[in-house]
């Protein structure tokens, strides 16, 4: 694995673990189901983009 796929991949494990510990502790105190379920599409949409940009040139 190359140094900048190995960054790419540290950054998805941080926002995975964002994904954890942020709606048990930043926002015990919302209510409100969407709060959570909002921060798990913004994590989701941005691991997408990270996948993109990792295997975008693996076929040349």
């Amino acid at each position: 694995m190359k140094s900048t796929e190995l960054k790419w991949a540290l950054l998805i494990l941080v926002i995975v673990l964002l994904g954890y510990i942020l709606p048990y502790t930043l926002f015990t105190n919302i209510a409100a189901w969407y709060g959570s379920f909002l921060l798990w599409t913004i994590l989701a949409i941005a691991i997408i983009g990270i996948n993109y940009f990792i295997t975008r040139k693996w076929g040349e």
